[in-house]
């Protein structure tokens, strides 16, 4: 663990965090024919065991594509879809796929014959299809960072809940044994009074330049409009794809590991349906070191370096010792207590689960779960709510840096007290034609 001699720690892992993105998985499950829609085949309110649900994709960018190849052999996919329609026609030619291809999603989402999508976009792109997903009865597996701002989040969520679809957000972790048990340790009190949480201070997004770059002739097959999304509009340029670190399109690591790192959190904490009430910046600037705290007094501050602590958890120091907490290990001070835990899962069946060298990148038992949920109607074990939640302490901690001083936040309204100017932070201004439906 962060900060003690080695000898105090053990640690619970079958293999330390890849370094690269990853490389192609088989493609086993995906390069077959088109499958009927299983509300074809099973009577209303019931699927058989041999129905497939039928998937569409929108957005088939890199972690979109290990997505599919990774699909539970439950699901079957029927069609693509992407702004950037090279990019789909390259990942079907590459599989072997017979699938048809849009770049305009709601043409996918116009097909009888699929029963749920994966939305892989960027962050600045999500939640409008989503909605739209909704809206097309569809069920949804979202990737993470859910959101680009707070409140096209509550939009999301009462979304979801009006049309009565299943949304699993793409934090894999929340499939992962250790990280299930280490969590629910944490929470049910097995270490006695949370007395600080310690997390990476992630890095923020860059503010967007002042002035777009020359303009650029944009690339044959993409949709720059449609890729713009709700942004405002600005003459295509390359760098513009680069777009994770530009504040216009993104919330940087703070919202991408940071999605992981805080998911872990306020499942440890019990607060998958609230938040922090307060939070201050600790040092000056957009990559600021920030402190909150929540209503019960446990103080989470985001102080650790990248590099020197849990990209994907944090670290709990509890009246009875430390647990630090990652993607699929933990570790301990004192080291009895990550034993006890481990005794607690199926080593061999995590160990089947996890063999490959891409399994801490991987989400198939994730998506397995949304499989499930689909066919049972139950929430899934990281449904919009949890996804959204976690994500707005991402956003808070980014306000937090942008104001310069301390906020107290309503978990309940979703909204600063006493603080128009920090409210302002909330909402973004749409592109007309890229709203958020209300309905």
């Amino acid at each position: 663990m962060h900060g003690h001699n080695q000898q105090s720690t053990r640690r619970s892992s079958r293999r330390e965090f890849l370094g690269a993105t990853a490389t192609t998985l088989a493609a086993s499950a995906i390069g077959v024919p088109l499958f009927v829609s299983r509300r074809t085949l099973a009577a209303p309110g019931r699927t058989s065991a041999n129905d497939r649900i039928t998937v569409g994709a929108i957005g088939v960018g890199g972690r979109a594509a290990l997505l599919l190849q990774q699909l539970p052999e439950s699901a079957q996919i029927v069609a693509l879809s992407d702004c950037n329609l090279p990019r789909a026609e390259a990942f079907k030619a590459k599989t072997s796929g017979t699938w048809p291809v849009y770049q305009d999603y709601r043409k996918l989402l116009d097909r009888q014959d699929i029963d749920a999508v994966i939305v892989a976009t960027g962050e600045f792109q999500r939640v409008l299809p989503c909605i739209h997903a909704c809206q097309a009865g569809k069920d949804i597996y979202a990737e993470k960072p859910l959101t680009l701002y707070v409140r096209e989040g509550r939009a999301l969520v009462d979304a979801v809940r009006r049309h009565g679809r299943i949304l699993q957000v793409g934090s894999q972790q929340r499939s992962m044994a250790m990280n299930r048990v280490a969590c629910e340790l944490v929470c049910g009190g097995g270490l006695g009074k949370v007395l600080e949480v310690r997390a990476i201070n992630y890095a923020g997004a860059q503010a967007s330049p002042s002035q777009s770059p020359p303009e650029q002739a944009v690339p044959t097959g993409l949709d720059w409009n449609m890729w713009l999304n709700q942004a405002a509009w600005r003459p295509f340029h390359s760098d513009w794809l680069g777009w994770m670190r530009w504040r216009d399109f993104a919330g940087g690591e703070m919202t991408n590991w940071g999605a992981h790192g805080v998911d872990q959190i306020q499942w440890a904490l019990g607060m998958d349906d609230t938040g922090p009430t307060e939070m201050r910046p600790l040092s000056a600037g957009p990559n600021g070191r920030v402190a909150m705290r929540y209503a019960n007094g446990v103080e989470v501050n985001f102080i650790l370096e990248p590099g020197h602590g849990p990209m994907g958890g944090a670290v709990f120091i509890c009246e009875k010792g430390k647990l630090e907490i990652n993607r699929n290990k933990f570790a301990s001070n004192p080291p009895e207590i990550a034993a006890e835990l481990q005794k607690k899962i199926d080593v061999a069946e995590e160990e089947r689960k996890w063999s490959d060298e891409l399994a801490l990148w991987q989400a198939r038992w994730h998506m397995q779960d949304w499989l499930d949920c689909i066919r049972s109607r139950n929430r899934p074990v990281a449904d919009v709510e949890i996804g959204h939640r976690s994500v707005s302490v991402c956003h808070l901690a980014n306000i937090a840096r942008s104001a310069g001083r301390p906020l107290r936040w309503d978990p309940a309204r979703e909204q600063f007290v006493g603080d128009d100017q920090a409210n302002g932070y909330l909402d973004r201004p749409r592109r007309q034609g890229f709203e958020l439906p209300t309905a």
